[in-house]
């Protein structure tokens, strides 16, 4: 018996001419690893049952010697000549054939998890949508909304491009097995060290900003549930006017720049009642104590040795951004739409249509629309392979559709007058008051969903960091606990002193997007097509123009 099968699809022509005795159907490898020298294709009725078994069939004894025709013209170390991919078998139809006269259907476990497309379309759709959808509106607003919504849709197109040059990057690699390939190897076999070692940085640019961002809206969404908490359970509001408040002033404005900021506190907060007493407020600050708190639960999970349990948690993301979506069409509904048109003069309530301050907004998207360091994997397990590139479209849309509804609902419905669409805020829930019971629920499912993928990405950075510097995931504990107490004291610093999320999510969404998104999959494309010969001077432009728009993007995140 064998303990591993490794003869597959993509690479059987390298195990059917690697270390093969002559007439042998079997060749070990290695411990527990076995190669299958000999390949039979074994009609249906010839499958083990109660019929009798034939030996060998007369198609099996004609691929056989077919594939050991074609490993005789060449030798091992070159793979132009091997057996190409119509004389291997599919998976469905590899069968072990045993001298006895029996043959066994391989059943893999790679071609029984195959996911059909609208499994794919929304596993991409719910891995891209994350923190970034609350500060959508906000990003809307500092481009102005014209323009935000054009930006919007243009990044979105644009990152879909880059993400097809990743998803088709190691196929282009010619005389090479890159099945298992991942975006670092072929920037490793284009650009060598340098190009593995500045994906891996940029690619851990992208997952730290992400543990910041969660630690800083982690801060935020306990904060405020506590308040929710302790207000009711003193009853410090009467009953009906916290349901006023939800029902008809929901918005809020904290911008103390605002000439208006302490008649709209007032209108829309309740009556500016004071909810909480001096002791409370000091045990229970935004930015002094709810990020050290958060300490005592985070840091031990991020020591697990294995993430699997919180794995079992990534459906409530979906449920979050259900939820969130649900939330937005409900205030819309009840406040209606205000808009005013002023193209390039700002009013005391509305902003201009087109602003200079778009980069912010260019910035926040690239992290949005940001999936390329694991499209290949997530393409993997596509049933239908051939359709890869339409069902990533499929997701891009969708993903580009949610983001459109979320930031044009809040940003026309925010109530202009008496609010100045200024005071959308960076997390579009702080706009609303902490007695505002829907939005309690939203906060509290993204606590809870953030406490749970928090240490998903902790790990991530475990298993990529470690991995490449000491070749083990898991070198010792105290390796890992100085790694995560190096994140945690990022995050608790940022929620301390600067819990801008809006801000956070720009500069390092256009920080590995600069890599990541533009300028390696831009230049993969024309080395790729320079050397297959097919590279024109539009595409050489094209793809320069790339670079430059990475380029720009991140250096105007410093002037804006």
């Amino acid at each position: 018996a064998a303990s591993q099968l490794t003869d597959h699809r993509h690479e059987g022509s390298a195990s059917l001419n690697d270390g093969c005795r002559a007439g042998s159907l079997w060749q070990e490898v290695g411990a527990d690893e076995w190669i299958f020298c000999r390949p039979f294709h074994v009609e249906p009725r010839n499958i083990l049952g109660d019929d009798p078994q034939e030996r060998v069939s007369a198609e099996a004894a004609i691929l056989n010697s077919r594939v050991h025709y074609y490993g005789r013209l060449t030798g091992s170390s070159d793979r132009l000549l091997s057996p190409p991919n119509h004389v291997i078998p599919r998976p469905e139809e590899i069968y072990i054939y045993s001298p006895l006269g029996t043959a066994f259907q391989v059943t893999g476990s790679d071609y029984a998890s195959k996911n059909p497309s609208i499994i794919t379309i929304f596993a991409i759709w719910n891995t891209m949508m994350g923190t970034s959808i609350l500060s959508i509106p906000w990003g809307i607003k500092q481009a102005g909304f014209t323009l935000g919504v054009l930006i919007l849709i243009f990044t979105g197109l644009l990152m879909l491009y880059c993400c097809y040059i990743v998803l088709k990057s190691p196929k282009a690699i010619p005389y090479v097995d890159t099945s298992d390939w991942e975006f670092p190897d072929v920037c490793r076999y284009y650009f060598g060290k340098f190009g593995q070692w500045s994906s891996l940085v940029f690619s851990m640019v992208s997952l730290i900003g992400a543990m910041v961002v969660y630690w800083v809206l982690m801060s935020n969404f306990l904060y405020n549930t506590g308040q929710f908490i302790y207000s009711e359970s003193l009853c410090s509001q009467p009953a009906g006017l916290v349901k006023s408040t939800f029902n008809l002033t929901p918005s809020t404005c904290q911008s103390e720049s605002q000439g208006n900021a302490s008649l709209s506190l007032l209108l829309l907060s309740g009556g500016g009642n004071d909810t909480a007493d001096r002791p409370f407020e000091h045990y229970w600050s935004k930015t002094n104590t709810i990020p050290l708190y958060l300490i005592v639960l985070l840091l031990p999970l991020l020591c697990f040795r294995s993430a699997s349990f919180f794995a079992r948690f990534t459906f409530l993301g979906t449920v979050s951004v259900l939820y969130l979506i649900a939330l937005v069409t409900v205030k819309a509904v009840r406040l209606g739409f205000h808009l005013e048109f002023h193209w390039f003069d700002s009013s005391t309530f509305y902003v201009p249509e087109f602003r200079l301050l778009f980069p912010q907004l260019t910035g926040v998207l690239t992290l949005a629309f940001f999936i390329h360091n694991c499209i290949i994997t997530l393409m993997k397990s596509n049933k239908h392979q051939e359709n890869n590139v339409r069902d990533l479209s499929v997701a891009y849309l969708l993903v580009g559709a949610t983001y459109l509804y979320v930031g044009v609902l809040i940003f026309a419905a925010f109530p202009s007058p008496p609010l100045a669409k200024d005071c959308i805020e960076p997390n579009f829930l702080d706009n609303f008051p902490t007695t505002d019971v829907m939005v309690f629920v939203a906060r509290t499912c993204l606590l809870f969903q953030m406490i749970t993928v928090y240490p998903l990405l902790g790990y991530l950075v475990r298993v990529q960091m470690m991995g490449q510097v000491f070749g083990n995931h898991y070198p010792s504990f105290l390796h890992v606990l100085s790694l995560n107490v190096l994140i945690v004291g990022a995050g608790v610093l940022v929620a301390r002193f600067y819990p801008n999320i809006g801000s956070i999510i720009r500069f390092s969404g256009a920080t590995c997007g600069l890599a990541l998104v533009f300028v390696f999959p831009a230049l993969v494309q024309l080395i790729s097509q320079r050397r297959q010969g097919t590279l024109r001077w539009p595409s050489a432009v094209f793809h320069s123009l790339l670079i430059g728009l990475g380029v720009a993007n991140l250096l105007a995140q410093f002037f804006m």
